[in-house]
């Protein structure tokens, strides 16, 4: 039985009740009404994230065990994993393919939002507008990831079929395995030591921004100042993680691909990674002066632009339209999704951030 791939589906459903859960509590609790229905929403809201949260803790546990078992019967296995690599190696390759670093990348959102609800100063004002809105888009991102892992699933695994030949299957879990003896393992280019570090500082503080973000939206909608208590420090870490992962990735580029003796050379997608950096340590500025009363429309500005774009960043990556050495792949159903999200993503944001700035030109 394949229970990598149910793990990934049951998230799925998990992350996606969640998100309309949390809908329907919003819904009840913004009309006033605190009947059993609207707390029995709040509960299940939470269940589902916890569930949600194990489900793919688990799953990326089993990828690990797999990717260093090599049991290259797995897709993801046998394309980056191998008995000639390094456990090192091996451990490394769990972020070496786009399914496992999105899946990585799920996780520490999810890992993080569990820290903003129960843990540090936010978890004072765990049942506010503010926490329920900040959960909710949190919760909403965290289902687009998992489609995105539904339809491209790590734990793809190779069947036999009845005539005897073998294909990958992505949606049957008790399907025959064929057992591959060797995996291929990871491109040449990745066996590096920069690899251990370089890619998961980047998804680290990719998955950081989610969370501003979240408490920014809110703030648009409930005009409740205390989202810089949420935004604060997980914008502090995201401009940590990002600015390692930026440094870092130079310092590989220049030891593997000699880019002409200089660390960076405007590669589209460094530039792209590079855009969010900006505008987080604007944020970072423009929230120092926030509690003066200054920049009430800035900092949520800042905060969502720095989301869209590492959003924007992801699909560079993923999209295959643009020559890159970062490049996964040419353009498919999972870099059309990604673009139907950025449209979206911004769309959303941008009706929020005008409504709330004509709000204030009225004052």
């Amino acid at each position: 039985m394949n229970v990598g791939m149910i793990l990934i589906w049951l998230a799925f459903i998990c992350g996606l009740g969640a998100t309309f859960t949390s809908i329907r509590h919003y819904r009840y609790s913004n009309a006033g009404s605190h009947n059993g229905s609207s707390q029995g929403s709040k509960i299940l809201t939470k269940k589902l994230e916890i569930l949600c949260t194990v489900a793919v803790t688990l799953s990326s546990m089993i990828l690990l065990l797999l990717l260093l078992s090599v049991n290259a019967s797995y897709e993801y296995v046998y394309n980056h994993s191998s008995t000639d690599l390094s456990w090192f190696y091996r451990i490394s390759a769990f972020w070496a393919g786009q399914e496992g670093s999105l899946l990585l990348w799920t996780w520490a959102i999810l890992a993080m939002l569990m820290f903003v609800r129960y843990t540090g100063h936010s978890k004072e004002f765990g049942e506010s507008r503010l926490m329920d809105i900040t959960t909710m888009v949190s919760m909403a991102i965290v289902s687009v990831f998992l489609v995105l892992l539904v339809i491209d699933n790590p734990f793809t695994a190779i069947r036999i079929l009845p005539s005897g030949s073998i294909e990958p299957t992505n949606w049957n879990p008790l399907a025959t395995l064929y057992d591959v003896p060797y995996g291929q393992g990871m491109n040449p280019l990745l066996r590096n030591p920069w690899m251990a570090v370089h890619p998961p500082m980047l998804f680290l503080g990719y998955a950081a921004f989610t969370i501003p973000f979240a408490a920014a939206v809110a703030n648009l909608i409930t005009k409740d100042r205390r989202w810089t208590l949420i935004a604060r420090d997980w914008m502090r870490i995201s401009w940590l993680f990002l600015t390692l992962g930026i440094g870092l990735g130079g310092f590989w580029a220049y030891e593997v691909l000699g880019w002409g003796a200089w660390y960076w050379t405007w590669d589209p997608v460094e530039t792209s990674s590079l855009i969010p950096w900006i505008t987080a340590t604007a944020y970072l500025h423009a929230q120092s002066r926030s509690k003066y009363g200054e920049y009430g429309f800035l900092a949520p500005l800042l905060a969502i632009a720095s989301f869209v774009l590492v959003i924007f960043a992801t699909f560079v990556t993923r999209s295959g339209i643009w020559a890159s050495v970062h490049s996964w792949q040419d353009f498919t159903t999972e870099g059309l999704f990604i673009a139907i999200f950025l449209v979206i993503l911004t769309g959303s944001s941008t009706y929020l951030l005008a409504k709330r700035y004509f709000e204030e030109e009225e004052k």
